[in-house]
């Protein structure tokens, strides 16, 4: 029977361990800023980069950028179309200069039809999106038609050299989007129908065609999230058990995103000798927006925006501006670049999260002791060396790729990533933080490294390089910190076996 987790006093140090995961319950980034709730199709839930484990297509890079969080099956009628008077960008930095050498930018177009229906003698428009069944992009009964673009922008993102990626079928510069899972009785067989917006493209300075879908997916994040926010209703015995891990439901389960996924060779990503890469995703808006009280009939024709973008979200290592950036810095955060990342280094080497917890429980000692915390810096802002770190890196905060680290088959992927490879003295060091992909834990992970698990991992040989300071003595919960889970499991979320990887969405007649 799945645990229910009711009320337990557990041990004191170890509840303090566990509180710690109220910081992680947000989901990888699901409103983890003031400004961000306010305008919510701009807000990016998740960013993956990992070697593509799909059969014959081990050579790409496939990268998903999640945006629209916390989608009810069922909520329409308008659903969730992207918003046509924002630009959303996945950038790469090849070089390790902490500034985006590679950014791929889509704009979207929601087009409606006007469909009416003769009511007596009028004309009357319905009030739906569709007028009746869908299976084909287009289709005649769609009321409202959702397309994009998508740019490739080399160099600076605003002042580079820019050139338009094309449907490698026709030559089309503009794709269809498929319409939100409305349901079983207007889309039959959405699996087949999403499946007819994966494109295969032509990306100007590649010699190799890539791949790019856009469109509503389940949300492949696993988390506790009513559990956790009742000051962790959950007993030590369950958090800490290894055995554990799908003790309570996913929470997340019924949820649906919307998807910007690309799948591109990685010869066309990469520099020269070096093989890895950072990633991350923006969203921007226009710096003016002006609401006419009188709009004209249309669609979204009450507001018209102006002026230049203006960054609003950004997010490439998960989970960092939940319980990393302070408050007053969130919003700060979301509007920044990599290259800029030194304002904010004392939240990673100074974090005030384990003593936070340690201050309100009035419990001193639990938070890690190797202050500066090397071994958060080198996990978040320059990677593992000889894993993930670049030859001439620039501490910032990327999520960083090898991509000379072979893909590992998704029957053989270790949930915990590298964390996990060195537990199980496995060869997966194809996941996170080397990379980011579906099925890594990185709530798991994150919990583990911020509680100094990695120093205990890590050991006294320092293998993985966090400085001699990093070591298991520093850490209070010793080996227990490698133990802590938030007792959902990542790994059995369900996913696609090749690109777009993510799941088919949740349908609003399919509970």
């Amino acid at each position: 029977m799945t645990p229910n987790f009711p009320a337990t006093r557990p041990r004191v140090g170890l509840m303090a361990a566990a509180l710690l995961l109220a910081g992680f319950a947000h989901a990888s980034s699901h409103r983890e800023a003031p400004f961000i709730t306010t305008v919510p199709k701009v807000d990016a839930s998740d960013f993956y980069m990992f070697m593509s484990y799909e059969s014959g297509r081990t050579d790409y890079v496939t990268l998903i950028a999640n945006y629209q969080p916390l989608q009810d099956p069922y909520g329409g009628p308008n659903y969730f179309s992207m918003d046509p008077n924002a630009l959303y960008e996945i950038h790469v930095d090849n070089n390790g200069d902490a500034k985006e050498d590679i950014t791929f930018q889509f704009r979207f177009k929601n087009t409606l039809k006007g469909t009416a229906l003769t009511i007596g003698d009028k004309q009357v428009a319905i009030p739906l999106i569709q007028s009746g069944t869908v299976s084909d992009p287009k289709a005649a009964t769609l009321n409202l038609n959702e397309s994009f673009t998508l740019d490739v922008v080399r160099g600076d993102r605003r002042s580079g050299t820019r050139g338009s990626v094309t449907n490698a079928s026709g030559g089309a510069a503009t794709f269809d989007k498929p319409v939100d899972n409305i349901g079983k009785k207007t889309i039959a067989d959405y699996a087949a129908y999403a499946a007819k917006h994966i494109y295969t493209v032509n990306i100007p300075g590649c010699s190799q065609p890539g791949k790019v879908f856009v469109g509503q997916r389940k949300d492949p994040f696993a988390v506790n999230l009513g559990v956790i926010f009742d000051l962790v209703n959950a007993p030590v015995s369950v958090i800490t058990d290894p055995s554990l891990i799908n003790a309570v439901p996913n929470q997340l389960d019924d949820k649906n995103v919307t998807t910007l996924a690309l799948e591109v060779h990685k010869s066309c990503l990469t520099a020269g000798t070096e093989t890895v890469i950072g990633g991350w995703t923006t969203a921007s808006l226009r710096q003016a927006r002006i609401v006419d009280p009188a709009p004209k009939a249309g669609h979204q024709t009450p507001d018209k925006a102006g002026g230049a973008w203006v960054q609003v979200s950004r997010l490439g290592m998960p989970l960092v501006n939940e319980v990393v950036i302070g408050l007053p810095d969130k919003d700060r955060f979301n509007s920044s670049k990599p290259k800029d990342d030194a304002q904010f280094a004392t939240y990673v080497s100074n974090p005030t999260l384990p003593a936070l917890i340690s201050t309100v429980l009035n419990l001193p000692g639990i938070a890690p002791t190797n202050l500066p915390r090397n071994d958060l810096v080198v996990t978040f802002l320059t990677g593992i060396k000889g894993v993930n770190q670049p030859a001439n890196v620039v501490a910032s905060e990327e999520l960083r790729l090898n991509t000379a680290i072979a893909a590992v088959p998704f029957a053989q992927q270790n949930r915990l990533g590298i964390v996990g490879n060195i537990l199980a003295a496995g060869n997966d060091n194809a996941g996170f933080p080397n990379g980011r992909r579906p099925k890594d834990d990185v709530v798991d992970v994150s919990l583990v490294a911020m509680m100094g698990g990695l120093c205990v991992a890590n050991g006294d040989t320092d293998a993985l390089g966090f400085g001699t300071a990093c070591k298991p003595s520093a850490v209070p919960l010793g080996a227990t910190s490698l133990k802590l889970h938030d007792g959902v499991d990542q790994a059995v979320v369900p996913l696609l076996p090749g690109f777009p990887y993510l799941y088919t969405p949740t349908g609003g007649t399919q509970q």
